[in-house]
C-alpha cells in the first residue's frame, strides 16, 4: 500500500471539528502533524490509502465504530506509575489518613482516576492504600478508574504492562511484590487488579447516574486539552460530584483560577489540592 497522504486543510478542518464535538478536545491548526501521525495508522488499517479517504468515510452515516476509533487515536494516553511523585505522597502522608479519621463511622472512600488511560494512576493508587494502611482491609474501597477510550480501558482491565512501563516510575520492590512475570511482560496480580473498577466515561456528556459522592478525584493533565468553558463546566460537575471534604488533584500546569471560583487552593506537602468552598 502507498503511504497515507498528508493532511489538507479541509480534512484536519473535518476532523477538529468531529473531535472537538464528541470530546471537545480543541486542536489548534498546529496540531495538523499530530493529527496526521496519528490517523494515518487509523486509515491503513482500514485499507484507505489517504486520510482524505478516511474523511469521506466518517462523513458517512451510521460509521459510529470508525468514529469512535478516530476520537480515540485522538486522546492523549500519556501516563506512568506514580507518575509527578507528590500527588501520590500526599495520599500516603496526609489526605488518606485524615479521610480514615473523618470516615470512621462509615468504613467507605470513593476515589476517581479521570482520564486513567491504561490504568497505571489507580493502579497506584490500589498499591498505596495495599501496602501502606493495612486497616483499610476492612473498609469499602472503592476506585474508578475511567477513560474516554475503551481500547486503552480494556488494556487497563488487562493489567498487563511492558517492561518500559513498569520501568517507567514503579520501584522495584512493589513490582516483585505486585506483579507476576508473564514472558517478556508483567501482569498485576488480582489482589490489586480487583481493587480498582474500570469504566467509559466521556467528560463532557452525561456522566454515570450511579456515580457515588467522590472522596478523592484525580483529574490531571486533562483540563489542558479543552476550552476555558468546558473547564468550567467540568470543574463544575466534579466540585457537585465531591464530598464537602474530599479533594480534587490537577496537573501541575492546572488551576481552578478563574474557572471556578467555588474551589478553595489547599498546599499539601509539595503539592496542591483543591477543595469544595471557600
Amino acid at each position: 500500500m502507498t503511504a497515507v497522504a498528508s493532511l489538507n486543510t479541509g480534512a484536519f478542518s473535518y476532523i477538529s471539528a468531529l473531535v472537538r464535538d464528541r470530546s471537545a478536545i480543541v486542536l489548534e491548526p498546529t496540531k495538523a502533524y499530530l493529527v496526521e501521525s496519528r490517523l494515518t495508522p487509523v486509515a491503513r488499517q482500514h485499507g484507505m490509502e489517504t486520510i482524505d479517504e478516511l474523511v469521506d468515510a466518517l462523513r458517512k452515516p451510521g460509521l459510529r465504530e470508525l468514529t469512535q476509533r478516530v476520537i480515540e487515536a485522538m486522546t492523549t494516553h500519556e501516563t506512568s506509575f506514580f507518575r509527578d511523585v507528590h500527588p501520590f505522597d500526599a495520599l500516603k502522608t496526609n489526605i488518606i489518613p485524615e479521610l480514615i479519621k473523618n470516615r470512621a463511622r462509615e468504613r467507605t472512600i470513593n476515589i476517581w482516576s479521570n482520564a486513567c488511560s491504561s490504568g497505571q494512576e489507580p493502579y497506584t493508587i490500589a498499591m498505596i492504600i495495599r501496602e501502606s494502611f493495612p486497616e483499610l482491609a476492612a473498609w469499602n474501597i472503592r476506585i474508578l478508574g475511567s477513560d474516554l477510550s475503551s481500547q486503552i480501558l480494556a488494556k487497563a482491565k488487562d493489567g498487563v504492562f511492558n517492561q518500559t512501563e513498569v520501568n517507567r516510575g514503579l520501584p522495584l520492590p512493589l513490582v516483585l511484590k505486585y506483579f507476576q512475570k508473564i514472558g517478556l511482560q508483567w501482569r498485576i496480580k488480582d489482589e490489586i487488579r480487583n481493587m480498582v473498577d474500570f469504566r467509559p466515561v466521556n467528560l463532557v456528556e452525561p456522566w454515570p447516574p450511579t456515580l457515588p459522592a467522590m472522596d478523592i478525584v484525580f483529574l490531571r493533565n486533562v483540563l489542558i486539552y479543552f476550552s476555558p468553558e468546558t473547564k468550567t463546566e467540568i470543574l463544575r460537575k466534579i466540585r457537585k460530584n465531591l464530598k464537602p471534604d474530599g479533594c480534587l488533584f490537577l496537573g501541575g500546569a492546572e488551576t481552578t483560577m478563574n474557572l471556578d471560583v467555588d474551589f478553595r487552593r489547599d498546599p499539601v506537602g509539595k503539592t496542591i489540592c483543591y477543595r469544595p468552598g471557600q
